[in-house]
Parts: C-alpha cells; sequence; structure tokens
C-alpha cells in the first residue's frame, strides 16, 4: 500500500510539463509556449504562439518580444544594378 508521501504530486509535476528554451548567444531566448513574462513594472506579457522570442537586448520595439533589432544593419555601398538596362 502506497504511503500518503507516495501520493503527493512532486512540485515539478504541478507546475505542469517543462517548457524547452533555447538560447541563442547572438540572439533572442526562444521558448516554446504560451509564455506569461512578469516585468519589471508589475505587468505581465503573453504570448499563445508556440514558439515565442524573448528579447535579451532590449533594443526591441515590441519588448518583451524580440523583433530582431540585435541583428546589425549593413547598408549597400551602391544601389543593385538595374538587370533591365537598355
Amino acid at each position: 500500500m502506497p504511503s500518503a508521501a507516495d501520493s503527493t504530486p512532486s512540485p515539478a509535476a504541478a507546475a505542469g510539463p517543462a517548457r524547452r528554451v533555447s538560447v541563442d548567444p547572438q540572439g533572442p531566448v526562444l521558448v516554446e509556449g504560451p509564455v506569461e513574462i512578469a516585468l519589471d513594472d508589475g505587468t505581465v506579457a503573453r504570448s499563445d504562439r508556440f514558439v515565442v522570442a524573448v528579447c535579451t537586448c532590449r533594443r526591441s520595439r515590441t519588448y518583451p518580444w524580440c523583433d530582431t533589432s540585435h541583428r546589425p544593419r549593413e547598408r549597400a555601398d551602391s544601389p543593385p544594378e538595374d538587370r533591365n538596362q537598355r
């Protein structure tokens, strides 16, 4: 017969299934969703997407969600050639 301790769910089981998190050193943290993020001002941002990119550089205009603002911007030195020149 199982003891009372055997029937108590572990804290991990009570919290639900584990979320997978992928960290890109040059970019955002990818989290399997849905996701809730508690912000510094006490508000909560929520996304129901199946994977969420969370900004770690704070450059995003859609913070806490990543909008790829961390990527370096490069300008072409000259405009691309017009292939339809006659």
